[in-house]
């Protein structure tokens, strides 16, 4: 081998020493690994999290049904309560066992009595009604305003950890002294981010589908009362 064929082996082997050296190496890091580097506050942030999905599928169920109403409910308490089977409108009422039945049958008990009596005893029943449909939802508004607050409180104590740990460190600082508190200031705010806008997004589909139930109770009792102002 000449002198020439050796430099150019040189050459190739330092080509490629540089080319591998210039690769750099991929660094894989799963969410649940970057959660935990969140310490203590992902941890109520999970809990958190945890209490809002099952406030909304609880809610959700509810509510749902709650919506469900047969068209041809009222035709038939019409029809009771002008051949004067209120008996059996109430049987009616009873079988069905949804806010809006419930709320009727009230009406149909106070039957002989003042029409404003009436239209106070169906307001306050349609109120008990949606009041128990609310129950809870309050919580998960307080989720999407409690988890960002929570997250930038994981902030703040993340860079005080990290500035302590410099601090302590003297003149011996390093990258990973300091990415402890680092990513706990950083994944915190996300997990509260997150879940606040989880939460947030829970709660309005949740107090959409009630005002619909609550605009559903307002018809029906319009309805209701004028059937009882219909000529006999």
């Amino acid at each position: 081998m000449n002198l020439l064929q050796i430099q150019q082996a040189v050459n190739e082997l330092g080509t490629a020493t540089a080319e591998t050296v210039a690769q750099p190496t991929e660094i894989k890091l799963s969410i649940l690994n970057l959660a935990t580097k969140g310490g203590w506050i992902m941890v109520l942030l999970a809990v958190l999290s945890i209490i809002a999905v099952y406030i909304f599928i609880e809610r959700y169920i509810a509510v749902s049904r709650a919506t469900k109403y047969d068209s041809g409910f009222m035709d038939r308490i019409r029809e009771y309560m002008k051949d004067g089977k209120l008996d059996s409108a109430k049987a009616l009422c009873r079988g069905n066992s949804t806010p809006i039945s419930r709320m009727i049958e009230k009406g149909i008990s106070r039957i002989g009595r003042p029409l404003g009596d009436i239209n106070s005893a169906i307001e306050n029943v349609g109120n008990l009604e949606v009041a128990q449909l609310e129950r809870g939802v309050s919580i998960l508004a307080m989720i999407a305003s409690a988890a960002p607050m929570i997250g930038f409180l994981g902030t703040v104590t993340g860079m005080i950890r990290a500035f302590y740990n410099m601090s302590m460190a003297g003149n011996n600082i390093n990258i990973e002294l300091l990415s402890s508190g680092i990513y706990e200031a950083m994944v915190t705010t996300v997990g509260g981010l997150i879940v606040g806008i989880f939460a947030y997004f829970f709660h309005a589909i949740i107090s959409t589908k009630i005002q619909k139930v609550v605009n559903l109770l307002e018809a029906k009792a319009t309805e209701f009362m004028d059937v009882l102002n219909e000529p006999a």
